[in-house]
């Protein structure tokens, strides 16, 4: 037992201890939560190392250091450490995702050593659902992905990537740990697109991270010449009911806020939001 005031990494018999941190806000923790419960807590397993902040002795606060550097219920004395370790490890992620009061912080800290980001996306608000819309009727035609449809549903992922992030997934190692993703989610059964009769993706979205407790949709994407056509609200609720029936009784996303069209569809789908989330892309 730890009995002063420190951080380390945590190691695999440190499990449960992780899990109660995580569980305090399953909606927020879902990403790294996910991963932490399929992979525990060996970095070979998880894909980076989970560092712990400890106070009194009793693990308080995490942060995820693999692709993304992420902070789980940081206190500012826990910032301050983790942006410490990371300092003298050197950046070795593509991002810094999370909350975003802590993750402000620990870029504050982190920026004259690793700056200057590619991008900064300072608010990024987080919605949340429980439950269906009334008022929104469900996509019929948005459907599971099937397995044998990964050259369908792979171009209309990189092109929602490459929107979005401002780079290509399919750079550096030329796409095979994205395709890999992809294929897992389609593996999965959480990949959902509306395919028109000639092969093309109309409407494609994920469920990316989930647990018992949450799940979070991501990669919402409309093909360019389908947009203002009114098929993101109806393919959303498509999703969501996939998502509450099938996965979690709570269901999350976090969305630009300069994104105002994206926000304005998730609100007639029920989503609220609930917080905020911030993003320094490298």
């Amino acid at each position: 037992m730890l009995t002063q005031t420190t951080s380390r990494v945590l190691e695999p018999s440190d499990l449960d201890a992780a899990l109660a941190v995580l569980d305090r806000d399953p909606v927020t923790n879902a990403f790294v939560t996910a991963r932490v419960q399929v992979a525990g807590l060996d970095p070979w397993r998880l894909g980076g190392e989970m560092w712990g902040w400890y106070e009194g002795g009793m693990l308080t606060s995490l942060c995820y250091a693999g692709a993304n550097l992420v902070p789980i219920g940081a206190t500012p004395r826990a910032v301050r450490a983790f942006a410490d370790r990371a300092r003298r490890a050197g950046r070795r992620c593509s991002s810094i995702v999370g909350p975003a009061e802590s993750t402000a912080q620990l870029w504050r800290l982190l920026e004259p050593h690793w700056g200057p980001a590619r991008e900064v996306r300072a608010h990024q608000p987080l919605m949340v659902t429980d439950r269906m819309s009334a008022d929104v009727t469900p996509d019929p035609l948005v459907r599971r992905v099937r397995k044998d449809e990964m050259d369908t549903i792979m171009p209309a992922c990189v092109a929602m990537f490459t929107e979005e992030v401002g780079v290509s997934p399919m750079a550096g190692d030329g796409g095979l740990l994205y395709q890999a993703r992809v294929a897992e989610l389609v593996g999965s059964g959480r990949s959902f697109a509306r395919i028109d009769d000639h092969g093309k993706v109309v409407f494609k979205a994920e469920i990316g991270a989930a647990t018992a407790q949450a799940c979070q949709i991501q990669g919402v994407w409309v093909a360019p010449e389908y947009r203002g056509r009114g098929l993101a609200a109806p393919g959303m609720a498509a999703v969501l009911r996939y998502a509450l029936s099938d996965v979690a009784p709570v269901v999350s996303l976090y969305v630009n806020d300069f994104n105002t069209a994206a926000r304005r569809t998730y609100r007639r789908v029920g989503f609220q939001e609930a917080g905020a989330f911030m993003s320094v892309l490298f």
